[in-house]
């Protein structure tokens, strides 16, 4: 698994029934693209069953001209009508698929079994959209489940609240979901932006999530990718500080001081761990 996919820090969407925009998924340059047969399809028999050969060929005509992007399909959810039709347009060449409004250890192991009797083995992105499925975030983020995003837009739905720009409403969902990653070691993808020509609302939202633990975005507009790699990836600034204070702290070291002070402040262990994982991301990002 490659960095980008495992700690991506953007995943831009497109609807699975519309192979023209699937196709230009790649000129953004996004870490990860979903062919979305959830949200973005009309939740109808007829809609659902049209979108399905448009998303497995759309799929396959990505993966085979940019082999380099992660290439998800997103299914309807596990307790949906629609979920079992949706798994016969996936296969093994796909990065993963993404399963939205997973609520309980026990609908990750249904996921789990519901591929392996279509012969997939693949790996899960975990929506969490509901208040169980926030509650339960820890318990849901189990093998196979590598990714986890919180859907910020149906959670509110589900308990009846109301979406503000400030995102108070959800800032205790929000925070844990990104804790219950933290503790698994999967990956946290931060909520979508519904506002597509407001780069400044972005980039609050987008500097709120890293805030909180967030390693990238969804994205569900091509512009908002380079404002997502702006946000959650490392600047010039972020890599040069790094060095410095590596380097300040071997000459510590070097001088037998087991603590020293760095731009004013008082170093420790974990300021030097973010400063390496930081360094060391960005050398994997480059090769």
């Amino acid at each position: 698994m490659t960095l980008s996919l495992s700690r991506p820090r953007s995943v831009l969407f497109a609807p699975g029934n519309r192979a023209d925009l699937i196709a230009k998924l790649p000129r953004s340059a996004p870490d990860a693209v979903v062919i979305d047969l959830e949200d973005a399809v009309l939740a109808t028999p007829e809609a659902k069953a049209a979108a399905r050969p448009v998303a497995r060929d759309a799929a396959r005509d990505l993966i085979a001209a940019a082999p380099h992007l992660a290439v998800f399909i997103r299914v309807n959810a596990l307790h949906s009508p629609f979920f079992e039709d949706d798994l016969t347009v996936l296969t093994p060449e796909l990065a993963g698929v993404v399963v939205p409004k997973l609520e309980s250890a026990a609908d990750v192991r249904r996921v789990e079994t519901a591929l392996a009797e279509v012969g997939l083995n693949l790996p899960v992105m975990a929506g969490l959209e509901t208040g169980a499925g926030v509650w339960n975030a820890r318990e849901i983020m189990i093998p196979p489940v590598a990714w986890a995003y919180f859907g910020a837009e149906d959670y509110t739905t589900d308990l009846g609240g109301t979406r503000t720009p400030g995102n108070l409403e959800v800032l205790y969902a929000r925070s844990r979901v990104a804790l219950a990653a933290r503790l698994a070691g999967v990956a946290a993808l931060d909520i979508v932006v519904t506002r597509l020509n407001d780069e400044a609302a972005f980039r609050q939202d987008a500097l709120q999530g890293r805030a909180l633990g967030y390693s990238g975005k969804l994205c569900i507009h091509p512009a908002q990718v380079a404002l997502a790699h702006d946000c959650f990836g490392p600047t010039p600034a972020d890599l040069s500080r790094a060095r410095a204070l590596l380097d300040a702290a071997h000459r510590a070291a070097q001088a037998g001081h087991g603590a020293f002070s760095f731009e004013g402040q008082m170093v420790d262990e974990p300021m030097l761990a973010k400063a390496r994982a930081l360094l060391a991301s960005a050398e994997k990002d480059n090769t």
